[in-house]
């Protein structure tokens, strides 16, 4: 290949390669994240029918791009007070009273346009539809956050 052809080819890798990086640095979208405890019961039928749920939404629900689910590599430990020793540690200081733990095993992350399409996802039937698969995997209560994208 001669130099004079070699050069134009080269910079047009060298454009897509670094335009690549920038396109999906920083994105702007919303992540919905969620922590849970799993039912020690829930059966195989449940997971895959869970799953195969979870993996739907984002053809259901308009505005829901992708969605992440799995077990957490490291659990989260969640420690409970229970109300009055909540109130206590609240006031400030310290406080001493009944405390229970669990741990978060599973998560689901989903990637949302914004946060309008959030609310959308919340309202919508087929997030209805999805619950009652969920309700069957996890035990009640979830760590959950929304991260905006910059």
């Amino acid at each position: 290949m001669k130099l004079r052809t070699f050069l134009p080819l080269a910079a047009c890798v060298a454009s897509l390669i670094l335009s690549a990086g920038a396109a999906s640095a920083g994105e702007k979208t919303l992540m919905h994240c969620f922590a849970f405890t799993v039912i020690d019961s829930a059966s195989d039928a449940d997971w895959k029918a869970f799953g195969a749920s979870t993996d739907a939404l984002p053809s259901r629900i308009p505005g829901l791009r992708k969605v992440w689910r799995g077990k957490l590599v490291r659990p989260l430990a969640i420690f409970n007070p229970d109300a009055e020793t909540r109130k206590k540690a609240a006031a400030g200081g310290s406080a001493t009273g009944q405390i229970t733990a669990l741990q978060r095993q599973h998560g689901v992350c989903m990637e949302f346009d914004n946060q309008d399409a959030l609310k959308v996802y919340a309202a919508h039937p087929a997030h209805a539809e999805w619950v009652k698969h969920y309700e069957k995997v996890r035990r009640p209560g979830t760590t959950t956050y929304d991260i905006l994208g910059e």
